[in-house]
């Protein structure tokens, strides 16, 4: 419990510092770094902590946020690789990071509730929206969602653990779906054992269901590894608080729990406390051919590690079975790792229709798109 209660005081701390960051800080594109041929740009500016994005089918993006309490439409109305028109769809509404798109509506994801706005696109000037399920856990802790819809059609939605480490309720540390169109909607668990994923998508040809996950901190700046996770069926469980990134052993709980190979491994480590959040499979033609279902990551960068970690983007390359081949740094510089400043977050990936990604920043507040020149 102490050390839980050292845990949020940190975390607020930090939530502070960052909030005082984004007063100063500027957007520094001169310090990306990107392989040949590609660049950065940024497509949106001054929009408050950007979060998690979903598009639209004419080309609306949306934006969730987590410090904030509204939520945004971005539109490039005279398609200039920027956008040029902001609406404020919501405000008041606590932490509304999630946000998905399908069949013409607007799904939001608050702590506890999920918002639905019909025909969005045709009513960005006066949404409505109403809500449709309220009885997701009202806590805080890793209560923010990122939300997405699957090839089943159903959405996902997780809930994570309400703590740095505890064994919780069944309901936490899970990712659940919800049919949005039933009469009475039910949570469904697909996943156990997930401390906190806020960001996932499915393989362009399999189907099958990739997330990241944040690793528990208070073990020291090294262990344990956050994760990216392969869920190709229903009923996986991948370990917390029992074991973290496969192998770990949780000091507290481990003895609790049934032995490692009792849990599904992650499929990739991606380094202790770096913060993968938003992933995305690529399948624009744009980039080059190799680029094609390879994994976008942003990981958004660690909070309380004596040397900074993350602050980057990654490419996960796969091989031809579908397992992990390796993880390469694709964009970087947000990070001075001499001096240890730091000058924005990346948080989600998203591939628009002409093949270019946007990447959401939280600390920069800003949205940059990234494309390949030929």
């Amino acid at each position: 419990m102490y050390k839980n209660i050292l845990f949020v005081t940190a975390m607020l701390i930090s939530f502070a510092c960052n909030a005082q960051n984004q007063k100063n800080n500027y957007i520094q594109l001169e310090t990306i770094k990107l392989p040949a041929g590609f660049e950065i740009s940024v497509w949106a500016e001054d929009v408050p902590n950007a979060r998690s994005l979903a598009l639209g089918d004419n080309g609306t993006v949306f934006v969730g946020n987590r410090q904030g309490n509204k939520v945004y439409a971005l539109q490039d109305n005279n398609k200039d690789g920027k956008a040029d028109k902001m609406y404020t769809l919501a405000e008041g509404l606590r932490m509304p990071n999630g946000v998905a798109f399908k069949g013409g509506h607007l799904y939001v994801a608050e702590v506890s509730k999920i918002h639905r706005f019909k025909d969005i696109e045709k009513n960005l000037a006066t949404p409505k929206s109403e809500i449709i399920f309220d009885q997701f856990p009202d806590k805080a802790h890793h209560g923010w969602k990122f939300i997405a819809f699957g090839p089943d059609g159903l959405l996902y939605v997780p809930i994570g653990a309400p703590c740095n480490i505890c064994e919780p309720e069944e309901i936490y540390a899970t990712i659940t779906r919800i049919d949005v169109n039933a009469s009475t909607i039910k949570p469904e668990i697909f996943a156990q054992g997930v401390r906190n994923t806020v960001g996932f998508d499915w393989h362009p040809d399999t189907k099958e269901l990739w997330f990241t996950d944040n690793g528990r901190d208070m073990m020291g700046d090294d262990i344990p590894d956050c994760e990216l996770n392969h869920a190709p069926k229903k009923g996986m469980h991948f370990g917390y608080p029992y074991w973290h990134a496969g192998d770990v052993k949780d000091p507290e709980f481990g003895n609790k729990g049934k032995s490692k190979d009792a849990y599904a491994a992650p499929a990739a480590k991606l380094g202790a406390h770096t913060a993968p959040l938003g992933m995305r499979f690529y399948t624009g033609s744009q980039f080059p051919s190799q680029y094609k279902n390879s994994i976008f990551v942003a990981k958004h960068g660690s909070w309380n590690r004596s040397k900074k970690s993350g602050y980057q983007l990654t490419r996960v390359i796969l091989d031809n079975s579908g397992k992990v081949q390796k993880e390469e740094v694709f964009a970087e510089g947000w990070l001075d790792h001499a001096s240890q400043d730091v000058w924005g977050r990346p948080v989600d990936v998203l591939q628009l229709p002409d093949g270019s990604i946007l990447v959401s920043d939280d600390m920069a507040n800003c949205i940059y798109r990234i494309s390949y020149k030929r």
